[in-house]
């Protein structure tokens, strides 16, 4: 399996890596085939527009490097975004900027884009839905 050389430096140096004291919200999510677990933390703000925007977000994550390289570029995406924007990361987007995933990595994409959007929904006060998108890929793909 080859790894781009942005993803392993995701992996060897993630960012934004840890936990938020006092979260605004926590979303966690995990694939109980692989093992893969992800936290992604976030701190809500307010831009000059008075819009919520992502202060501040965090992620602890227990996987292998794709994992760990997905939890950090979605949150180097994410920081700093309007709420409703960074809501619309997707899998494919992450593994875009990561130089791209093996297919049977593709799931570590999806758990960091619904790990936020957990995140977010834990913030809003609403019950997070899942999308089941990374079942239909586990069909296809066994880890």
């Amino acid at each position: 399996m080859q790894y781009s050389d942005i993803l392993m430096d995701h992996f060897k140096n993630p960012r934004n890596q840890g936990e938020i004291a006092n979260a605004d919200g926590v979303g966690e999510v995990g694939n109980p085939v692989c093992g893969d677990m992800m936290k992604i933390y976030i701190k809500v703000g307010k831009d000059a527009k008075g819009e919520e925007v992502l202060a501040d977000i965090k992620f602890q994550t227990l996987g292998c490097g794709a994992a760990i390289a997905s939890s950090s570029m979605l949150t180097e995406l994410a920081k700093g975004q309007k709420l409703e924007d960074a809501l619309k990361i997707t899998r494919e987007q992450i593994a875009e900027k990561l130089g791209g995933l093996p297919k049977e990595k593709i799931h570590c994409s999806i758990l960091a884009a619904e790990g936020l959007k957990k995140a977010v929904a834990n913030y809003r006060g609403q019950k997070f839905t899942e999308t089941h998108e990374e079942e239909e890929v586990e069909k296809e793909e066994k880890c």
